[in-house]
């Protein structure tokens, strides 16, 4: 496959980085980029030689910030050639980013936000810089993950926190993160991906089998969540086929508050 919205290194030592480049849309995902990014991380599933991964955005501004609201169409899914009835195969990522046997590091330079903060949470390890921000947007725009965005948010940091994420729909910095085991460590901008890589080094030491038994044993914890997210995901298919997801969706591009108000009665 050649990629277009993401890069790929494999450099000498055994780290392959896989980049999402649309800095111009602060590394917002679209169809497009989720085949690609579950292409990039079977591509280095296949790699022996490939110890762990490391998973960032382009630019300074944005690791990620979810789903491209834009390439929507009328009837809220992102495409008619997925295989998900979302249009978009965000599950087909989720699974592989916590399935592939290897350690993934979240090196996250700038916003996380909505779809992007699922990603960093189902990383193994995150480090930040501290001009990184974290947060949901989900249920301001029409939208929601119910499956490892929450039920597995709630794993980490606890139900309250976890629901204030999403209820709330609050940014948080990169302290506050590491402060509610978000985030593994902190670090200034210029040494976000240094800092990554030390890590990535230093995993490169030890037992390659041991890691892969060992992140099989913390999956296994939370593998309910699977089944849970298989169901929630052909719900959410429907509720983006409403007209309450789609004022989310037009209310964001019309750069407005949402009305959800006349939903309620």
């Amino acid at each position: 496959m050649t990629y277009e919205d993401i890069l790929y290194d494999r450099d000498e030592t055994g780290i392959v980085t896989i980049t999402i480049n649309r800095p111009d849309k602060y590394n917002a995902f679209r169809p497009q980029t989720v085949d690609e990014l579950v292409h990039a991380f079977h591509a280095a599933w296949r790699d022996r030689g490939c110890g762990v991964v490391i998973l960032t955005g382009a630019g300074d501004k944005a690791f990620c910030t979810g789903g491209d609201q834009s390439a929507r169409g009328e009837g809220g899914g992102y495409s008619d050639t997925a295989r998900s009835d979302l249009g978009i195969d965000i599950d087909d990522l989720h699974t592989v980013v916590r399935d592939i046997p290897k350690p993934v590091i979240a090196a996250v330079n700038g916003y996380a936000i909505g779809g992007g903060h699922v990603l960093h949470v189902l990383c193994d390890l995150t480090i930040a810089a501290d001009t990184a921000q974290f947060g949901q947007v989900g249920p301001k725009v029409g939208s929601v993950d119910p499956g490892f965005g929450t039920a597995y948010l709630a794993r980490l940091v606890g139900q309250k926190k976890a629901r204030e994420i999403w209820y709330l729909c609050r940014r948080y910095t990169a302290e506050e993160a590491r402060e509610m085991g978000l985030v593994n460590a902190v670090v200034p901008p210029d040494r976000l991906m240094d800092e990554a890589r030390a890590w990535a080094t230093e995993i490169l030491q030890k037992s390659p089998t041991a890691l892969k038994l060992a992140k099989a044993s913390f999956n296994a914890e939370t593998e309910n969540i699977r089944g849970i997210a298989g169901i929630a995901m052909a719900g959410l298919a429907l509720y983006y086929n409403t007209e309450e997801s789609a004022e989310g969706t037009v209310a964001f591009q019309e750069k407005r508050a949402p009305d959800f108000g006349r939903f309620r009665k």
